[in-house]
């Protein structure tokens, strides 16, 4: 596992909703430390779908129509749809 670098944030995904059984066992209230650097053990394919915006939170970036402390992401899987908030933790 890659260990995220001195000095980088770390960011706080928490599992909010979802509309069946996660193939990969999240639920909702999970919580996991994220970086572009460390999953935190989220589903692959999740963070696939959420490398770009987390990178763009990692090195300052925002999207002007969000908070840039805060995104809400849904997966992929359209049966599951499982939702995760990413907050910076600090």
């Amino acid at each position: 596992m890659a260990d995220t670098p001195k000095g980088m944030e770390v960011f706080e995904g928490e599992i909010i909703a979802m509309k069946g059984p996660c193939h990969a066992g999240h639920k909702v209230g999970d919580r996991l430390a994220l970086s572009c650097f460390d999953t935190g053990g989220l589903c692959g394919f999740f963070y696939h779908d959420i490398f770009p915006a987390l990178s763009m939170m990692q090195f300052g970036g925002q999207y002007p129509w969000a908070d840039k402390n805060c995104l809400e992401m849904t997966c992929c899987d359209p049966e599951v749809r499982v939702k995760m908030v990413v907050r910076r933790v600090g």
